[in-house]
């Protein structure tokens, strides 16, 4: 910039500042010219007040002239590039001050303006979102700009598999103002099985007041980036479930069923074969009567039936209630619960009652948050299975002949969270959360 001829007065130094412009971020100047009109020499301190004192400053802040002399000197101006820098017409003023006539302080001033520049700082939580059919993000917006701004929402998808809603649509920010957008993500149609359906999307804030702006990748952000996943109704282990069934409903009928038949057809007939009549030939008793019916015979029946006894079928007896019999007992269950916070590791026991043994025969695992981390089982000594919770949501062993766990021993089921999972809410969960049922016979000990 160059300055202006210096005005002049009786006993004052003559100043004039030319209007400068300046942007946000940036640097300019301006000067100022001091003369000495007085008839002594004299020194000036000079120094920036007004709204610009912060990012203003004087090159060099003192003078001294001899009369009639005059020395021009810099004012640079350093506006940060922050909302609290408003665009606009700002004054500036340097005061003055005479060391040996301080009455004769002056303070001239210019106009300052300052240029107009607009960004937006935006962010989308959570960036992955979970759900059957919707999901719920937030859209936090902060004006970094030193203009008002009106911010709109354009949603992109590289299908159309989603419906995208906002509220409220538009967003009216002062600069260095913050607000807060919901947005909401839907699908057409359910996913009923198979693997999750990952859709990805992006969000893009714009400033429409910045319409009319000449540059305004000046003031653009990239798009902000995220993804609904879209789980299926019916889980996979489900389908693993029924495919089981199905197949045992099969064998049953083209399998068991027919044995079953067969053998209860077979027992039926021996049951209705007709025994031996005991006795001679011709189903006459032992000493009966023959020829012209003279004899005195034991008794004869009509019919030639005999008054024989049976055989004797006890053969010494069978011992059936003797103590060489097994001990019985009765179903039972146990369950056990563990919650563990991520980076954690948790112990669950179930301790087989005194005076009992617990013979396990089936033992169904669930993890239906999806959690992440470790789970280890163990029977008394003996560890049963480890398992990744990621695998599976669901899980049942069984076993034809029972794991036999004697008194005093434990179930035990340890879990290692390696991180929460996000249950069918799409809230993911603060803590892992297992639970562990084992089914079997207790039955008491052999004494």
């Amino acid at each position: 910039m160059t300055p202006s001829a210096a005005s002049s007065g009786p006993g004052a130094p003559g100043l004039d500042i030319p209007a400068v412009t300046v942007t946000p971020g940036g640097t300019a100047s301006t000067s100022l010219t001091v003369r000495n009109d007085s008839d002594i020499v004299e020194a000036y301190t000079l120094e920036v007040v007004g709204d610009c004192k912060a990012w203003a400053g004087v090159e060099p802040e003192r003078v001294s002239l001899y009369p009639g002399t005059s020395e021009t000197v810099t004012i640079r101006l350093d506006p940060p590039r922050s909302p609290e820098v408003r665009a606009g017409d700002v004054p500036l003023g340097i005061r003055v001050l005479p060391a040996e006539h301080p009455e004769a302080v002056t303070v001239p001033e210019t106009t300052v303006h300052i240029e107009e520049f607009r960004e937006l700082r935006a962010e989308l939580l959570p960036r992955r979102r979970r759900g059957w059919l919707r999901g719920r993000y937030r859209l936090a917006v902060r004006n970094e700009g030193n203009s008002p701004a009106r911010v709109v929402f354009t949603p992109e998808q590289p299908g159309e598999e989603l419906r995208f809603g906002f509220t409220p649509g538009e967003l009216k920010l002062e600069p260095g103002e913050s607000a807060e957008a919901r947005l909401r993500v839907r699908t057409g149609k359910p996913v009923w099985f198979g693997r999750p359906a990952v859709w990805p999307f992006t969000v893009r804030p714009t400033d429409t007041a910045a319409e009319g702006a000449e540059r305004p990748e000046a003031f653009v952000r990239p798009p902000l980036e995220a993804e609904f996943v879209q789980i299926p109704v019916f889980p996979k282990w489900l389908l693993a479930a029924l495919a089981a069934l199905l197949a045992l409903v099969l064998a049953w009928f083209a399998l068991v069923r027919p044995a079953v038949r067969s053998a209860a057809r077979q027992a039926a007939d021996e049951a209705v074969q007709p025994r031996p009549t005991p006795g001679g030939p011709n189903g006459q008793a032992p000493g009966a009567g023959s020829g012209n019916g003279t004899g005195t015979g034991a008794g004869s029946r009509p019919g030639g039936q005999g008054t024989g006894v049976a055989p004797d079928t006890g053969g010494g007896g069978s011992g059936g209630d003797g103590d060489g019999r097994p001990g019985t007992g009765q179903q039972s269950s146990a369950t056990i619960d563990v919650q563990t916070s991520g980076g954690g590791n948790k112990t669950g026991t179930y301790v087989v009652p005194a005076g009992k043994v617990f013979g396990v025969t089936d033992i169904v695992v669930a993890n239906f948050q999806g959690d992440e981390g470790v789970m280890t089982i163990t029977f008394g000594q003996r560890k049963i299975t480890t398992i990744a919770l990621e695998t599976f949501r669901n899980q049942d062993y069984h076993w034809v002949t029972p794991i036999k766990i004697p008194e005093g021993a434990d179930v035990t089921v340890n879990v290692t969270c390696a991180k929460p999972g996000t249950p069918a809410t799409g809230r993911q969960a603060q803590q892992c959360h297992e639970v562990l049922n084992v089914s079997g016979v207790l039955s008491d000990t052999k004494r």
